[in-house]
Parts: C-alpha cells; sequence; structure tokens
C-alpha cells in the first residue's frame, strides 16, 4: 500500500480543519479527466454531508500528454487561488468540464470576478508552475499513476470504485 509522501502543508488548498477532522482526503486531480469529473460531485456531497470530521485536500496532477486543458485549467485554479478564490475555481471548472477550452477559461474568470490583469500576470510566473509541479512530483513520490487518486490519512485509496457509497464507508 502507498504512502502519501508529501505531508499536508500550508500551501495546500483544504477544506475543512486538518487538524480536528478524523479523515483527512487528499485527492490527486486532473481537470479534464473524465473519472475526476465523475468523482467531483461525490467528494463535494461527502465532505459537505461529513463536514465536521473530513479535511479535503486536493492537488493537481495534470497528466498532459492526454489532456490538452490540463495544465491550463490547473494554473488558473491556482491563480484564482491567489485571489482568494481556488475552490470556487475548482468547482466552475469541473461543473463546466464538458465545455473545457481556453474561452471557457477566461469565462470562468469573469463569472468570478477576477482580477483578469492579476490572472494574466500570474499564470506566466514560475510561482504557479513551481506549485503544480510540486504537486505532481509528490503524487508521483506517493505512487500516483492516474487519476483521480485518493489518500486517506496518508493512506493511497485503493478501495474507490467510483460510487458514493465508497466514500460513506470511510466515515462508517
Amino acid at each position: 500500500m502507498s504512502t502519501l509522501r508529501v505531508p499536508v502543508g500550508p500551501n495546500d488548498h483544504v477544506i475543512g480543519d486538518i487538524d480536528t477532522a478524523k479523515i483527512v482526503l487528499v485527492e490527486y486531480g486532473d481537470y479534464q479527466c473524465p473519472y475526476c469529473g465523475h468523482a467531483f460531485p461525490l467528494v463535494k456531497r461527502f465532505i459537505e454531508e461529513y463536514a465536521d470530521d473530513v479535511a479535503f485536500v486536493f492537488r493537481n496532477f495534470p497528466l498532459t500528454d492526454a489532456h490538452q486543458y490540463a495544465m491550463a485549467s490547473a494554473t488558473i485554479a491556482e491563480a484564482a487561488g491567489k485571489q482568494g478564490k481556488f475552490w470556487e475555481m475548482h468547482d466552475l471548472i469541473y461543473s463546466n468540464q464538458n465545455m473545457l477550452n481556453e474561452e471557457m477559461l477566461k469565462g470562468c474568470v469573469t463569472a468570478l470576478q477576477l482580477d483578469v490583469n492579476k490572472i494574466e500576470n500570474d499564470i506566466t510566473t514560475s510561482d504557479l508552475q513551481d506549485k503544480i509541479e510540486a504537486d505532481f512530483e509528490g503524487g508521483v513520490r506517493s505512487g500516483v499513476n492516474g487519476t483521480p487518486s485518493f489518500f486517506v490519512n496518508n493512506q493511497k485509496w485503493e478501495d474507490y470504485d467510483g460510487t458514493y457509497d465508497s466514500f460513506i464507508e470511510l466515515v462508517s
């Protein structure tokens, strides 16, 4: 069984309280991956229903060889994070995954009323690329070879079968 090699830290995007959560769920995801798109509403429902018990962390694992807009999506999400809207962008991209392209990403920036000049500047800096690369490399070191890959309390979760019931088993 693989373990999470890079502990959750201050550079991670987290929903919930990492210190009090019974379950820390880390997802390595790709915004264009159809399986991640399928898991998105299940994860969202799970963290809403078990908010007191779960902390959710999302890390970028863009499969650029397979998905044309994976890196652009990750970069836009990280840039939105610099304006305090990572999760809003994360949700907006996944909610519109079937229309993913450059225009859609620009539309997301507008919809979230982000500072377009700041976004354009931020996506060209090495900071965001370094963050995405660090997420990806941490995933590789942890045994991630596809998306979505989940870790539950630092252990790779091999039992996720694409259903909501598999999430429920985590808390029962």
